[in-house]
């Protein structure tokens, strides 16, 4: 079996306008003269482009999916808020929420919904044992989308509604989401805060956006009590702390989960020159933290391990990590290397800093009990 590549040119054409960087345009916030937000194609067409390059695209399964249902979508988005989007989609784009920096043209209600089919069928795919594991090259993101808003560039909740789909055929009944996002995974855990049976664990840079989630002391309802794991790390972390994050904390808690199946949702926005975070992270860290999450699979989920695209807004950058995360998928020998990883080992936390870094993750296994 091989690695399946999910993806598809038409959510590349996904566009958004009346931005500069994350803020509106008016007043004396003057358009820029290229580009609007953050929330590039070129940092996934990229990706897609790298891989042509390099050839390791011809070692993946490479395929597109349908549009995700308007029935898959209402498992976890109300009907008014489908409604609204896809009128305002029909007519000229615009935003559902004002303000939200979900901004969207003509026509976004079709390509939020084709970007989460590739998620759908990335998962469906490997549930099913036709792959040995999948990425979805998602666009527009998904991981900040509530049932009844958007925000942070996310228009439909891609992986929610491909778990919610997955269970609804019986292919599966407990769920892992490990989201390295440098931004916390607020969506995902809202929807999910009350299931026991669908653990989510949000790796994220402390109140970097939202500003007002991520908190470790919100583990779950009352019902699902320890389904929900938030790991707020300083500015400043790398490549040894998110490992270390991994190894200590994420690792044990899958085990005592015990899921048939892991998702991640891979933001590629911990890297060391991302211009909407602080950490330190290169294409080797990415491909060591894919090599753990392979690892844990195969222990406790017959390898089942799906991947869906989530941020990362280096141009430059973003295609290298992603190009590790498959090559370390598809157990490929065709390395793309990392250009700016002499910067990021510059960067790096001293070993006074790294001492300060373990002993949050310290403090943190002991909050969340952990052996």
């Amino acid at each position: 079996m091989q690695t399946g590549f999910f993806y598809d040119e038409r959510c590349f054409w996904h566009s958004g306008t009346g931005y500069a960087f994350a803020i509106p345009v008016g007043g004396l916030v003057q358009p820029l003269a290229v580009g609007g937000l953050p929330e590039d194609p070129e940092t996934k067409r990229r990706v897609k482009n790298l891989l042509n390059v390099t050839g390791l695209i011809n070692e993946l399964e490479v395929t597109s999916a349908p549009v995700a249902t308007r029935e898959d979508l209402e498992r976890v988005h109300t009907s008014k808020y489908l409604k609204d989007f896809k009128s305002i989609s029909d007519v000229d784009g615009g935003e559902v929420v004002p303000f939200s920096t979900t901004p969207f043209t003509k026509g976004g209600y079709e390509m939020a919904a084709l970007s989460s089919g590739l998620v759908i069928n990335a998962l469906d795919n490997v549930l099913k044992g036709n792959l040995k594991n999948a990425y979805a090259l998602s666009r527009p993101p998904g991981h900040h989308c509530l049932p009844d808003k958007a925000m942070g560039f996310c228009l439909l909740a891609n992986i929610s509604i491909a778990i919610k789909s997955a269970r609804s055929k019986g292919l599966a009944k407990k769920f892992a989401v490990v989201d390295w996002d440098v931004h916390h995974g607020n969506g995902t855990e809202a929807i999910f805060i009350d299931d026991p049976d669908v653990l989510t664990i949000s790796i994220h840079q402390d109140r970097c956006f939202p500003p007002d989630t991520g908190n470790i002391e919100e583990q779950g309802s009352r019902e699902a009590l320890g389904a929900n794991m938030n790991i707020p790390l300083p500015a400043g972390s790398g490549h040894l702390t998110y490992l270390e994050t991994l190894n200590r904390l994420v690792i044990p808690k899958l085990k005592s989960f015990d899921p048939d199946v892991i998702i991640i949702a891979c933001g590629f926005d911990a890297s060391g020159v991302d211009p909407l975070s602080r950490m330190i992270c290169s294409a080797e860290t990415y491909s060591e933290m894919t090599k753990l999450m392979r690892k844990t699979a195969k222990e406790i989920c017959s390898d089942r391990l799906v991947f869906a695209h989530e941020g990362g807004y280096s141009e430059v950058h973003v295609p290298f990590c992603a190009h590790a995360v498959l090559q370390e998928l598809s157990e490929s020998e065709i390395d793309a290397g990392d250009p700016l990883a002499p910067i990021m080992d510059c960067q790096q936390p001293n070993t006074e800093m790294l001492e300060v870094y373990s002993s949050i993750i310290s403090r943190y296994k002991n909050f969340f009990q952990i052996e």
